[in-house]
C-alpha cells in the first residue's frame, strides 16, 4: 500500500530483549528515508511473517509461554488488529507464509522439525487449528529434523519444504488443507537447506543453505513434482574462514537478479541470472553494515532494499539500481530491537 510515496512495512522481531513484537515503519521513496518506527503490534517472538495479497491480513508466528503457532491480524490503515491465534504446546514454528488466495496458511517448526498447514476463514481472515501436522523423520546417523521453511511452488500446486537438519527438500500435495508426501531430494550432507526462491518463470528453484553458505540451483518439473539440481555456488569468499550461516534468499521480480544473505561475512551476496539457463554468476559482496542479517526485503518498487540485522539491533536502507543489481548505502542508523523480517504492504492497483 502507497500513500503518496510512502510505503508501510512490518518488522517481525525476537523479543528475548528490548523488543516488545511486530514494528511498522514508514520508507518515503521520494527522500529514501525510513521513519515513523513503532509498534504496531505487542506479542512474543514474532519472527516471520506473511501477507495476505491484498493487504489485508498479517499473519505472524507466535510465543505464548510454553506454547507457539500463528497470529491472524487484521490490517487497518497500517493498524494491526488481532484476529485469533492457533497455538499448540512446545516450540514455536520459524516461518509462516500463504496461498496466493489466502484461502491456506503453512508453517515450519524448526524445533519440532514439522510441517504444519492451516485452513483460513474466508471470511474473517481467522486461522483454524492445524489441518495436517508433518513431522519429518531422520535420516542415518543422529542428525534431527529442523524444518525452516514451507510455502507453495509458484504453480500453487504442492508446498515445497526445506529442513535443514536432514539435508531435505520436500514437496507435498496438498488437498482441503490435508498434506501428503509427493517426493523428497536430498542435498550434499551437512549443507543445511534453509530458505528458497523460485525463479518468476517458475522452472528454476535456488535453494540457500545455513551451513555451507551456497545456493544450489535445481530445474523444477511442474507435472511431476520433480526437481534437479544443476549448479552449486557459494556466497562467501573463498578464503573466508571465520564463521558464516547463510541466511535468506530472494530475487527480482524481473528474475534478473538474486540476493543472498550471510551471517557472519555480514554481507548480501549479489549474482545475475542466465535467462536461458538459470545459471547465476557472483557480482559482488555488500557490507550489511551491521551485525548478523537475518533477512532482507526489496520494496514494491525494487528500488530499495532494507536490511534487517538482528544482533547490532538496526535495518539498513539501500537503494538498487535495476540495471546493474547493485546497492548503494542511504541508511544504516535505524534502531529496530532484535530484528528478524522485513514485509511490506502490496501496492494495489487503483
Amino acid at each position: 500500500m502507497m500513500e503518496g510515496t510512502k510505503l508501510i512495512g512490518y518488522v517481525g522481531t525476537y523479543t528475548k530483549g528490548n523488543s516488545e513484537g511486530i514494528y511498522t515503519f514508514l520508507l518515503n521513496t521520494e527522500t529514501g528515508k525510513i521513519t515513523d518506527i513503532k509498534l504496531a503490534a505487542k506479542l512474543d517472538n514474532p519472527t516471520y511473517l506473511a501477507i495476505s495479497s491484498d493487504n489485508q491480513f498479517l499473519y505472524s508466528v507466535i510465543k505464548e509461554g510454553e506454547a507457539g503457532g500463528i497470529a491472524a491480524f487484521k490490517i487497518i490503515d497500517g493498524e494491526l488488529i488481532m484476529i485469533n491465534k492457533q497455538v499448540t504446546d512446545g516450540a514455536p514454528p520459524c516461518h509462516v507464509s500463504i496461498d496466493m488466495t489466502s484461502s491456506h496458511a503453512f508453517s515450519a517448526n524448526y524445533h519440532k522439525g514439522t510441517v504444519e498447514s492451516f485452513l483460513i476463514d474466508e471470511k474473517d481472515g481467522s486461522v483454524l487449528p492445524a489441518s495436517s501436522i508433518i513431522k519429518h523423520k531422520s535420516q542415518e546417523g543422529d542428525n534431527s529434523p529442523h524444518t525452516h521453511y514451507a510455502s507453495t511452488t509458484p504453480d500453487e500446486k504442492y508446498i515445497i519444504a526445506v529442513d535443514l537438519g536432514i539435508d531435505q527438500v520436500i514437496l507435498y500435495d496438498v488437498k482441503n488443507g490435508l498434506l501428503t508426501e509427493k517426493n523428497s531430494y536430498s542435498v550434499p550432507p551437512g549443507s543445511g537447506p534453509r530458505h528458497l526462491v523460485f525463479h518468476p518463470n517458475g522452472e528454476y528453484v535456488y535453494i540457500m543453505t545455513e551451513f555451507s553458505s551456497e545456493i544450489i540451483a535445481f530445474q523444477y518439473d511442474s507435472e511431476t513434482a520433480s526437481l534437479t539440481r544443476y549448479q552449486n555456488i557459494s556466497t562467501i569468499p573463498e578464503d573466508f574462514r571465520e564463521n558464516n550461516q547463510g541466511s535468506a534468499i530472494h530475487i527480482s521480480s524481473d528474475g534478473r537478479y538474486i540476493y543472498a544473505g550471510n551471517r557472519g561475512h555480514d554481507s548480501i551476496a549479489i549474482f545475475t541470472v542466465n535467462p536461458e539457463s538459470g545459471k547465476l554468476t557472483f557480482i559482488e559482496h555488500t557490507s550489511t553494515l551491521g551485525n548478523w542479517p537475518r533477512d532482507f526485503a526489496l520494496d514494491p518498487t525494487e528500488n530499495f532494499m532494507v536490511i534487517s540485522n538482528q544482533n547490532s539491533n538496526n535495518l539498513v536502507l539501500f537503494s538498487r539500481d535495476k540495471l546493474t543489481g547493485k546497492l548503494t548505502l542511504l541508511q544504516s542508523d535505524i534502531a529496530v530491537p532484535e530484528p528478524v523480517c522485513v514485509k511490506f504492504l502490496n501496492i494495489m492497483d487503483k
